[in-house]
């Protein structure tokens, strides 16, 4: 048998930054992009993103070289993980959790992770 323990704040936060990441990844891989017109679409994604409960920030960065390397005969590609580069601040109760998600290139993967996790003083 198995204990059961709480769950906490910290791991409400971590579970609800996680989902918005795989969230965004997937909902916006794909989105046609062109140097013209990424930083609408870095500030769309951020806008809906912040939509969502316990978001306190979001930060999109789409790395313009790599969208102009990709771009085809009709000036525009698809967004792709390797172009992104996002920070989501997420507080759930007394718990603050900081994400990113950045492309690897040593992985080649848009690696998503936990920079850091404080408790938040009301």
């Amino acid at each position: 048998m198995t204990k059961k323990e709480a769950i906490s704040d910290r791991d409400n936060a971590l579970f609800e930054a996680g989902i918005k990441l795989g969230a965004l990844y997937h909902q916006f891989i794909g989105t046609p992009v062109s140097t013209e017109t990424l930083e609408l679409l870095e500030r769309t994604i951020e806008r809906s993103v912040a939509l969502q409960p316990g978001v306190a920030s979001v930060e999109v960065i789409i790395n313009s070289e790599k969208v102009r390397l990709a771009a085809n005969q009709f000036k525009y590609c698809e967004l792709s993980g390797a172009m992104l580069d996002v920070k989501v601040v997420v507080v759930y109760g007394q718990a603050e959790v900081h994400v990113r998600l950045k492309y690897e290139a040593e992985l080649e993967y848009p690696l998503m992770r936990v920079e850091n996790v404080s408790e938040v003083t009301p």
